[in-house]
């Protein structure tokens, strides 16, 4: 299931691809528009500037900004940055691989095999979305 972090961190992401001069937004803006806690947005943002995907001003006119165009913010990214490995059992994973215990064959495995079908099918559909396409902007 998706966590809160992730679902209000691209709540938050599309509110500011949508502004449409690109400046600064405020934390309270955003938290006020999208019904999201100051406290817990707070450290959202803070996770998605020290990875690079936002960036911040202090001061009168301050707030949070995209580093990039919204077209080239991946859903992979934001998925790995929010939420960690994408695969729902770590012998899929790509990016954060590990054997499991309890399975002396992943080739044999029904579970592995299974998973790396929806693992793929889930990667698909982020490697072609882009926050773009989230907000249509």
């Amino acid at each position: 299931m998706l966590s809160k972090k992730t679902k209000y961190g691209i709540k938050a992401l599309t509110y500011l691809a949508k502004q449409e001069n690109k400046t600064p937004v405020q934390i309270a803006t955003i938290s006020k528009s999208e019904n999201i806690s100051l406290k817990f947005l707070e450290s959202i943002l803070l996770t998605l500037r020290k990875n690079g995907v936002l960036g911040s001003k202090k001061g009168k006119g301050g707030g949070y900004y995209l580093l990039k165009n919204p077209s080239e913010i991946q859903m992979t990214s934001i998925m790995r940055i929010l939420e960690g490995p994408i695969s729902m059992v770590p012998c899929v994973s790509l990016n954060f691989y590990e054997k499991c215990d309890d399975c002396p064959d992943e080739n044999a495995c029904a579970v592995h095999n299974l998973m790396l079908e929806v693992r793929d099918s889930t990667l698909q559909i982020f490697r072609n979305t882009s926050l773009a396409d989230l907000c249509k902007c």
